[in-house]
């Protein structure tokens, strides 16, 4: 195992892989472009490809971790959107996935259906990450004071 002394970042960045990996099972299967996605996801945050392929191994026994700020809690929604769209193929589980991860990571019930398909048209039409992130957030902060009876947007 990754042992007791493993860092809370590196337990957020096995979190999100497993997270990734559970969604990627959807559909049954992790196929070639879906894993190729979870090395490049677990690369850009400083894993390699034999520790994403540990992870993805033991996601089963996935427990989450949440991110204490909101740029990475959208940054996981986010690679979720697009691990979703990584086969060419959105089925019905793999949106009520993100939409439920997207709750669970703190957005609002209220709006997480319309942030994962924000995410998802931004992507589909190739639009920079930081773009699609910038939009969201403007939306956030729109919900936000819209409704502030509600809490906060996440």
């Amino acid at each position: 195992m990754f042992g007791f002394f493993e860092s809370e970042q590196s337990k957020k960045v096995r979190s999100h892989i497993q997270n990734l990996a559970s969604l990627a099972r959807v559909d049954g299967h992790i196929d070639e472009r879906e894993m190729n996605f979870l090395v490049a996801v677990g690369k850009k945050n400083g894993l390699n490809a034999n520790d994403v392929r540990g992870v993805v191994a033991n996601s089963s026994q996935a427990v989450l971790t949440v991110p204490d700020n909101d740029s990475e809690r959208f940054d996981q929604i986010f690679d979720l959107v697009d691990m979703m769209l990584a086969d060419g193929v959105v089925d019905d589980n793999e949106m009520d996935f993100c939409i439920d991860m997207a709750e669970k990571l703190g957005f609002r019930k209220a709006i997480v259906g319309v942030l994962v398909r924000k995410i998802s048209i931004g992507v589909r039409d190739g639009l920079p990450r930081e773009q699609i992130k910038t939009e969201s957030e403007s939306f956030l902060n729109y919900q936000n004071t819209s409704y502030p009876a509600h809490g906060a947007g996440l």
